[in-house]
């Protein structure tokens, strides 16, 4: 075996054991719904979307999932329920091309940004800082000289731990003292980032600030900054979400899209919780890539989100 197919089969193995709660918890579900029954019906069907439901699908994608499911029954007149399992693996595998969720290299930037500013946006508690720091360690990994941003000044422990991470991982963390500025924390980033010749800029920001109003302008200040230092900067707006939290990940993804153009997502957790399907209704509802996923608290746990891989691991091979 080579080296690459080594951690190639590695994340694989990673990323199996990710989603094994999500996989064994629908599954067993799914098994129950058709128990006995040899034939999709209606009763099959109200089954199977109360199991995508509790699954945290989401009830709009899970609706659009049964509707194309009830389409090939229909076309094809009979639909056994051994079937079922490929059915439905083929349409969330097409939902997920569908909403731009398309498989991509590892780690890889754009040849025409240099540096490649990624801001980074979430509530606390979502693995924010701690993706930064894991995105960080695959850039530097990859050749990458990297600079990080503690923006996130009305937290303490956000500066401090942003800060560990760099020490962890070998990357400079340009920060103030608290209360500072964020705007002004993100001018300091990409003024020295830009004049050492880094790849890429990572901009942490702040959790939640009173309102969304709030929340709305402190990012705006920001973006605006930074684009006078990188012009189009930054090229991308990254979210983070806490997958274990299900449904709440929903409303935190509409709350961030509706303050600032949000252009990828990165899905954390996925390792302790059964509610893993709740990347596919995100990347469903609101048309963002997922772009990463979060499978445990090693610092190479975060993985480029692979829509093929992951349904693969979601249905087995």
């Amino acid at each position: 075996m080579g080296l690459f197919d080594f951690f190639s089969k590695q994340k694989k193995e990673t990323l199996d054991k990710g989603l094994e709660k999500t996989k064994e918890s629908m599954f067993s579900k799914l098994s129950r719904a058709v128990a006995g029954k040899s034939k999709v019906d209606d009763d099959v069907l109200d089954d199977l979307e109360e199991v995508l439901i509790t699954s945290d699908v989401g009830v709009n994608t899970t609706l659009k999932i049964i509707e194309r499911i009830e389409k090939r029954a229909a076309k094809d007149k009979y639909v056994g329920t051994d079937e079922l399992n490929s059915i439905l693996r083929e349409e969330i595998a097409n939902l997920l091309t569908e909403n731009n969720t398309i498989d991509t290299e590892d780690f890889t930037l754009p040849q025409d940004s240099k540096p490649y500013v990624i801001m980074v946006v979430g509530v606390n508690g979502v693995g924010k800082t701690t993706t930064i720091g894991k995105l960080a360690n695959q850039f530097k990994k990859a050749g990458k000289s990297v600079y990080l941003g503690a923006a996130d000044t009305f937290r303490a422990a956000a500066v401090e731990q942003l800060v560990i991470w760099g020490e962890r991982v070998g990357v400079p963390v340009i920060k103030q003292a608290m209360g500072s500025d964020p705007a002004s924390v993100a001018f300091d980033t990409l003024s020295s980032a830009k004049s050492n010749g880094a790849d890429v800029v990572i901009i942490d920001t702040a959790g939640r600030l009173h309102n969304k109003v709030g929340l709305m302008n402190e990012l705006s200040k920001i973006k605006k900054v930074m684009d006078k230092i990188v012009p189009g900067a930054p090229q991308e707006v990254l979210l983070v979400l806490d997958g274990s939290t299900g449904q709440n990940a929903f409303e935190q993804a509409t709350q961030f899209t509706a303050a600032t153009d949000v252009t990828a997502l990165a899905i954390t957790k996925l390792d302790g919780t059964a509610k893993g399907g709740v990347v596919i209704g995100i990347s469903d509802q609101f048309k963002i890539p997922v772009k990463y996923i979060g499978l445990g608290e090693g610092i190479d746990d975060l993985q480029v989100f692979r829509r093929k891989e992951f349904v693969d691991s979601l249905f087995g091979e």
